[in-house]
């Protein structure tokens, strides 16, 4: 989104003289406090925290954006963080961002975008923040407590107001810490062409009553969660949200817009910051993170473009990074600001990538993330339900089929969700399902480890021309339990009856399976309510009131790409972990 060019008077700010700063009295609000008197595996407290609550700060079109401001109590110059939230500045930022990071010795400014929290104007999901976080810089430079050190950080929708910023970063800006972060709205509504259903109705009870407090939000989802199955059910889809959450406008038009080339997204993807920002940046995700992919993009767009750059990948989901790998989080972002704030690197991990290996249950230090394709071990669907190392001779041949009910669709289980029951999950209900077909390898003579996108490359043919085709990868224990790794879907469009080719991606990771184990490689026409269903009639998801059972057939041809671990660079145990036996060859196919 282009930004007016600044003025000659704020283009690059030089030397001004402070006029005296007298700290006010107030203490940090009790609720913040009380949950941090709760968390531990942080640092000691370095300093007494006082608190400036409420303050109106100018928006770009003259709103007032309330913002409250979070100061060490002490005598001297400390660094500045920006953090810029549509959902309200109490719990969990107050104690996650105010409290924490003044308690080691940083101004925090924690303001509410517009229309939020009790800012002026009206939100929308990405117009404003550009011009805003300008606003907000700009407010700074006449703080007489602003060195003029700055730094941004913050999760989510808090990671797209920094890559906003980063549009046009301030001289100011010295680092950026984004985790879990967005920088393109629409892919996060749809995946691929199909919307992500379960994943939009959260977003939309988070920004519409985040906001408003604790309260109001845990009512508002524990409505949607009594309702989930009435509105994800309904016919038409279009609308059924408002019995649960009231009215969110923006968001019916976000999910009837599955086009990315919609003039509707103009100015919404945030990539093309991603390919000239130089400000130093440190990237958290999850390898069941909602938003792990758009994370990748950005740490391969940044690295490609010469930015100093770090990555942290933990075995987190969206909601427990900073829950239960707050200890981990907050560590890999202190050490950042430290470093690039303060001058003092001596925190900093000794490679930019550190990725938990799911499988061995293991930290990695890596040279880097795969930045390009790496090499790929290919496990070929095979007659019997099983995986194969040797290519098809017929790879028309159909091997498989399954029956798609749209009244009793595949369920989803696990994965890249915000609801409850994302991350890794036993899918082995699932697998007994008709609608669900499993194709799974011997057991594993010796490990293989992976790093990198797992890729689905399939040919199917459907009887209505008109289908979904959803993959999972899963790690079969021993004891038969069967845990999803990754996953991703497709739609499918071609000639009823005639074979087609669909690539299905199913996201980056980092696993290692076990020898003993086993790589199984699920296929479904479905995976409700996480993706809105396909009608098998070729009509918009969200007018459609016929939905057609679907026989949906698997080819010979079809493969599973697993990425070999090492392509992106050498991996070593992190400090304290202990190191597994190296990735090597796999059992007969």
């Amino acid at each position: 989104m282009p930004l007016p060019p600044r003025s000659a008077a704020t283009a690059v700010p030089g030397p001004r003289r402070r006029q005296p700063w007298t700290p006010p009295t107030g203490k940090p609000p009790l609720s913040a406090r009380l949950l941090r008197s709760t968390w531990r595996g942080l640092p000691h407290r370095r300093h007494a925290v006082g608190w400036e609550p409420g303050l109106p700060v100018p928006a770009a079109d003259g709103s007032p954006l309330l913002t409250d401001h979070y100061f060490p109590r002490e005598q001297g110059d400390f660094p500045t963080l920006l953090v810029r939230t549509p959902y309200g500045r109490g719990l969990p930022w107050s104690p996650l961002y105010g409290l924490l990071f003044a308690e080691q010795g940083f101004h925090v400014v924690v303001q509410s975008c517009r229309g939020t929290g009790g800012s002026g104007g009206t939100f929308h999901l990405w117009r404003n923040e550009p011009a805003d976080g300008q606003a907000a810089v700009e407010w700074l430079r006449g703080q007489p407590w602003f060195d003029g050190r700055l730094a941004t950080i913050g999760p989510s929708h808090l990671g797209y107001t920094q890559w906003a910023l980063a549009l046009d970063p301030p001289p100011e800006l010295k680092a950026m810490v984004v985790q879990l972060g967005l920088h393109d709205p629409h892919a996060l509504f749809h995946a691929g062409g199909v919307p992500n259903l379960d994943t939009s109705l959260a977003v939309g009870a988070g920004m519409a009553y985040q906001h408003r407090g604790v309260l109001p939000l845990v009512k508002a989802m524990l409505r949607l969660q009594r309702r989930l199955g009435a509105v994800t059910t309904a016919r038409p889809l279009r609308g059924a949200h408002r019995d649960a959450l009231g009215e969110i406008p923006w968001l019916e038009e976000v999910m009837e817009r599955p086009d990315p080339d919609d003039a509707f997204w103009d100015g919404a993807d945030l990539a093309p910051s991603l390919d000239r920002v130089t400000v130093p940046t440190a990237l958290v995700t999850g390898r069941h993170d909602l938003l792990a992919e758009q994370s990748l993009e950005q740490y391969r767009r940044l690295r490609r473009a010469g930015c100093d750059v770090s990555l942290l990948v933990g075995p987190w989901t969206h909601a427990s990074a900073l829950g239960k790998g707050l200890p981990d989080v907050f560590a890999d972002a202190l050490a950042w600001l430290r470093a690039h704030l303060h001058d003092d690197p001596s925190g900093l991990r000794p490679t930019p990538v550190r990725v938990h290996t799911g499988g061995a249950q293991e930290w990695r230090d890596l040279a880097d993330w795969p930045s390009e394709p790496p090499a790929a071990t290919a496990w070929y669907a095979a007659p019997g339900a099983g995986l194969s190392a040797y290519p098809p001779a017929d790879g028309q041949e159909p091997l498989a089929s399954l029956h798609h009910d749209p009244d009793d669709p595949a369920p989803s289980v696990g994965g890249r969700l915000l609801s409850r029951t994302s991350g890794a999950r036993d899918t082995r209900a699932a697998e007994g399902r008709e609608d669900v077909l499993v194709f799974t390898g011997p057991p594993l003579r010796e490990a293989v480890e992976i790093l990198g996108p797992v890729t689905a490359r399939m040919v199917v043919s459907t009887d209505t021309g008109h289908t979904d085709v959803f993959a999972r990868l899963c790690d079969v224990a021993p004891d038969g339990r069967s845990v999803n790794v990754c996953d991703g879907i497709a739609p499918v469009r071609a000639d009823p009856g005639r074979p087609t080719g669909v690539r299905v991606a199913l996201g980056g990771t980092a696993h290692r399976f076990e020898p003993g184990h086993r790589i199984r490689w699920q296929v479904a026409a479905a995976a409700h309510p996480r993706y809105a269903l396909n009608p098998g009639t070729g009509e918009p998801r969200l007018d459609a009131t016929v939905f057609l059972p679907v026989r949906l057939t698997v080819h010979a041809a079809s493969a599973l790409l697993l990425p070999e671990a090492g392509a992106g660079g050498s991996a070593t145990p992190s400090p304290g972990a202990s190191a597994g036996p190296a990735a090597g060859g796999r059992g007969d196919g």
